[in-house]
Formats: C-alpha cells, structure tokens, sequence
C-alpha cells in the first residue's frame, strides 16, 4: 500500500536532514529516504560548520536525527529509492525494501560518491591524512610537508591554495602534468617540486601517511596529501526523471534548488558546479530548497481553493 506524503527527501545528509527539518517544521509530512553511507563516513572530523567544528560525521548525523525526531511528521528510514515513476503532485517512490511512497514533491539530495583512483595505499589514508578539501583539514597540517596529486589547472589551483596553509608541498601528477610552458615557468618560478613520474605506492602507518614512492624509484615524505577526487552523483534516478545535468555531471537547479522537472529538487554536493564539497554549504542549500518546496505546496493548496 502507497505511503501518501508531501515530500519524499532522497538522502539523509546535511542537505537532505535541512531540508526534512524545515519542513517539519512546516507540518509537512515528509520520508527522508537514506542508505547510510555518506561520503564523509571515511573522514574522523568535520570541520568549518560553526558550533561543530571537529565534529565527528557519526554524531553530527546522530545529533540531527535526535533533533529530527521532535517533529512527528517526518520519518527517516534506512532504505534505497530504485524507482521513481509519475509526474508533480503524483510520484510513486519504490525503495529497495519493497516500500512505496506516495509523494507530492521530490528532493533529491543524495550527494556524490568516490569513484576509484587506483592509486596502492590510497584508501588506508583516506580522510585521516589524505583529503580533498583544504578548507575542511588545512589547518590540522599546516606547516607541515605535504604532497599534492593531481595534474592540470586544478594542480595549480592546488599550489595557490595550500600557500596559505604550508609553504612545504611537492606536486605529484602521477603521469603527464597536462601544462603549458607558461604553466611550468609558474611553478618553477616558485622553486615548486614536481615529479611526472606514475605512483607506486603510499606508505602509511596507522592511516598515517609517510611518504608516495613513484615508479622510478623516487620516494617523497610527507605528512599529509591532498588530492583531486573523481566524483560521480549518489544516484541516476534525476537522470532518469529527466533532470538536466551541468557540463560536470551534476543536477543543473535554479537558486531555489528547482530542476528543470516540475515538482522534482535538488540540494548539496550533487549540485554545485564547483567542488566545494563543505558540509555547511550543503546543508544552507537544503535547507534553502525546504523553503522553495513549502512555499510551492502552500501555493498550490491556495490556489485550489480558489
């Protein structure tokens, strides 16, 4: 039997807990729809969001549910939407679980996810003393040697930030840097190390990083990494609803968190057209696209009266 709802919320990060809280607030009902997989689940602490900076993603999603769970009105289940089918006012969720959801508007709010680097040691590194936010851990390595893998105008975009945090940073590109002479003369310029060479391995203890060894034998200590990750959207369903896509890959929305589908939003990581991939800025577009949907459900309840 169809759940009847006001709003079926795919995703239960920053974004998605945002936007249920400002509409149970609203006296929506509303399903929060989440896996239980976030993407900062590999990451000790969250930094940047004011009152809980340092704060653990675990007890950051604890503490938004417990504070989720004063409005009756919103469910959070631990579930996968597979399907979504229907039109504005009308969309039939089905989850992984056999659920089916009957909803009058939709938010997607499902982030991104890490695709593989293939890069040996990676991922016993990651989000204890390898990151891809400077902004988010800058601070907890600063003054410290560090080393950078990526390659082209984001390599470089790299180097002018870290500037800030440490002055100590070689440049791996594990493989052709992809620059301009103009673009060499910069980071030469700068006596900024760089080696081509493809990586071996990173060595680590503990989750702690001790250097990246490159193929031809040339070993570089560090104490922490930065890297470009590859990114891919938490779900294709806005795809298959017809969402439009950016050039990146990400849900194209207006300023309210509209997709070009009626009645379907977006919020947070899954559609910035620049990685800033910070957990206070997805949920400040949650809870942004909560307002857009309860303004529009208040319309429309108006209106059929009229």
């Amino acid at each position: 039997m169809n759940q009847p709802i006001d709003v079926a919320i795919i995703g239960g990060g920053p974004a998605g807990i945002s936007a249920a809280l400002v509409l149970g607030r609203a006296r929506k009902s509303v399903v929060v729809i989440d896996e239980g997989r976030p993407r900062n689940r590999v990451t000790r602490e969250s930094h940047g969001f004011l009152t809980r900076d340092g704060i653990a993603p675990s007890d950051f999603r604890r503490i938004s549910r417990e504070q989720i769970s004063a409005y009756p009105s919103v469910q959070i289940v631990e579930d996968t939407a597979v399907t979504i089918t229907g039109l504005d006012v009308h969309f039939l969720i089905t989850t992984a679980q056999g659920t089916t959801y009957l909803g009058k508007k939709l938010l997607f709010a499902v982030g991104m996810k890490d695709l593989p680097l293939a890069i040996n040691g990676l991922d016993e590194v990651y989000g204890k003393s390898a990151f891809v936010c400077p902004y988010c851990d800058g601070w907890e390595v600063r003054d410290q040697p560090l080393a950078v893998i990526a390659k082209g105008v984001r390599a470089l975009h790299w180097a002018k930030v870290l500037s800030g945090w440490t002055n100590q940073y070689t440049i791996c590109t594990n493989g052709p840097d992809e620059w301009t002479d103009e673009q060499r003369a910069e980071l030469q310029q700068r006596n900024i190390p760089v080696f081509d060479s493809p990586i071996e391995r990173i060595a680590s203890v503990d989750g702690m990083v001790q250097r990246v060894e490159l193929t031809d034998g040339t070993s570089v200590p560090c104490a922490g990494i930065f890297f470009v990750p590859k990114l891919a959207t938490g779900s294709d369903l806005p795809q298959a609803l017809g969402c439009q896509l950016t050039e990146a890959g990400t849900v194209l929305v207006d300023s309210f968190g509209k997709t070009s589908v009626p009645g379907v939003y977006s919020a947070g990581d899954m559609t910035m057209a620049t990685p800033q991939h910070q957990v206070i800025t997805a949920a400040a577009l949650g809870f942004a696209a909560g307002i857009s949907i309860n303004n529009e459900l208040l319309a429309e309840a108006w209106d059929r009266l009229s």
